[in-house]
């Protein structure tokens, strides 16, 4: 398949915004995002300007969208420096931050909300967790996240526009390819939902050579590929470019194959960090994020010292129209949130139940929502089912297991004792084993009194629950509970959404 086929669209809508003219007013916003991506290859960031409108006209109820996005600065991409294999230079990247924002000229001051996420290999380092809250403490209110796989590849294929894409295109299964330095992370949506995620240990930078050729760095996973082809890799080794094209074209092979099939070699068996994929069908359009996509594309010239041209060459060879319809995303390597919008205020109804007030605020939790459709709602299994599967899709397991959660329920029937019984039972079956203290659960209907009390007292669990209702959230947000209103038996519920080009 040629580069020239490739359109922005190739039938396919692609998400776009539409300016916005806002006059003074106090149901407008304007506020000054940042997002900041730190990945295990290269890290960087982008200053935007979200203008939000309000809904409603209750400053406790109001529910402000963003409706443009214009973005600021875009920074140059950063190689990830490194002190040492297991430890990333924080004072470099210091630097290379504050120099962005004096480029950008702004301040951390004048920057009212962002997002710090930690993706790849980069949330595997000692000191990935300080560095995140380092960079969240610096200015602004932050939500901040370390991404495994999985929540790695949905934030890609928001960010690449391919969810978008899936919902304007009704029926059709778009697949997202997110390239990076140490793994590709896969991603299936349908009808702006995501049905499936996965990952592979294929990457530009599983080995790295510097200006004279010799070997600086070699992963795990590119050595047994170089194995795989009958090469022998140490560091320090110069490399033919006969030899860097076979690796380069073995990895491409081993991607397709995932993408392609859930009947895997024992190699690419080997190089799978989550499961292989099932998704129902072929995928109908396929797009590409991550910083190989930018040669996948054609849009970078740039030599990193690594295989990311060759490997998005194999790839450009080895894509065929069965693969899916090749689509221009509407972000590459920049894929991945431009900050956060934080003055969507909710205030629940009163029907809420709180074992212990003392626990609020319960602040920065992940909201978790399970799809829970009616026949999920039939017994407390397949409900406990639902809750693991997305704390699993967030990572929230292996990666940032210390993140306390919200769990958000809609719940699709119509309550009595059976099926609330299912419904709590469920909740305690998923949430089994989790830390988190108090739960936090949020219903869209309000039923938060009658399940709370009865996770609380009837199952005998521990931890406080705060357990509110009437509250609309979804997955990829960020929540704040405040105390009690007084009088009014509710509490107030600020909802913190990432925000994507």
């Amino acid at each position: 398949m040629s580069m020239k086929d490739i359109t922005p669209t190739d039938g396919f809508v692609v998400h776009a915004e539409e300016g916005v003219d806002v006059a003074p007013n106090p149901d407008w916003l304007r506020l000054t995002s940042v997002g900041i991506d730190i990945g295990s290859s290269t890290s960087h960031l982008t200053f935007s300007e979200l203008v939000m409108h309000r809904e409603g006209t209750n400053v406790m109820t109001s529910h402000y969208q963003v409706v443009e996005r214009n973005v600021l600065y875009r920074s140059p991409i950063l190689l990830t420096p490194y002190s040492d294999p297991d430890t990333i230079d924080m004072k470099a990247l210091e630097s290379f931050v504050d120099q962005c924002y004096a480029e950008a000229h702004l301040t951390h001051d004048d920057t009212n909300t962002g997002a710090v996420i930690s993706t790849g290999e980069a949330v595997r380092k000692k000191n990935a967790e300080a560095i995140v809250r380092l960079f969240a403490a610096k200015g602004g209110k932050f939500v901040c996240a370390t991404a495994g796989p999985h929540l790695e590849g949905v934030l890609a294929a928001h960010g690449s526009g391919s969810v978008a894409s899936s919902l304007e295109n009704p029926g059709k299964t778009v697949m997202n390819v997110d390239m990076g330095g140490g793994t590709s992370k896969v991603t299936v949506a349908r009808d702006g939902e995501i049905v499936e995620t996965g990952a592979i240990n294929i990457g530009a930078r599983l080995i790295a050579w510097d200006a004279d050729g010799k070997l600086v760095r070699i992963e795990n996973a590119g050595r047994h590929i170089a194995e795989s082809i009958g090469l022998s890799i140490e560091l320090g080794q110069v490399l033919t470019d006969e030899q860097r094209g076979a690796m380069a074209q073995k990895e491409a092979e081993i991607l397709v194959e995932y993408m392609s099939s859930s009947n895997l070699s024992p190699l690419a068996t080997d190089l799978v960090v989550t499961d292989t994929l099932e998704h129902a069908r072929p995928a109908d359009a396929l797009l590409f994020s991550g910083g190989v996509s930018e040669y996948i594309y054609q849009n970078a010239e740039e030599d990193y010292g690594d295989l990311g041209p060759l490997l998005a060459e194999a790839m450009r060879g080895l894509l065929t129209p069965a693969h899916g319809q090749m689509v221009t995303p509407t972000e590459m390597i920049r894929a991945t949130v431009i900050g956060a919008s934080q003055y969507t205020v909710q205030l629940s109804s009163s029907t809420i139940y709180i074992s212990d007030p003392a626990v609020l605020p319960a602040l920065d939790r992940q909201v978790v929502a399970p799809h829970i459709d009616e026949k999920t709602a039939e017994s407390a299994e397949s409900v406990a089912k639902a809750i693991k599967a997305a704390i699993q899709k967030a990572d929230l397991n292996d990666f940032d297991h210390e993140r306390s959660i919200a769990l958000y329920i809609h719940w699709p029937l119509s309550i009595s004792y059976d099926t609330l019984r299912a419904l709590s039972g469920g909740i305690v079956a998923g949430m089994e084993g989790r830390k988190d203290d108090p739960w936090v659960i949020v219903f869209d209907t309000d039923i938060g009194a009658l399940a709370g009390a009865m996770i609380k007292e009837e199952f005998g669990i521990p931890q406080a629950i705060v357990a509110t209702d009437e509250v609309v959230v979804k997955d990829l947000d960020f929540i704040d509970i405040g105390e009690e209103v007084k009088n009014r038996h509710a509490v107030p519920v600020v909802v913190k959404s990432l925000v994507f080009g």
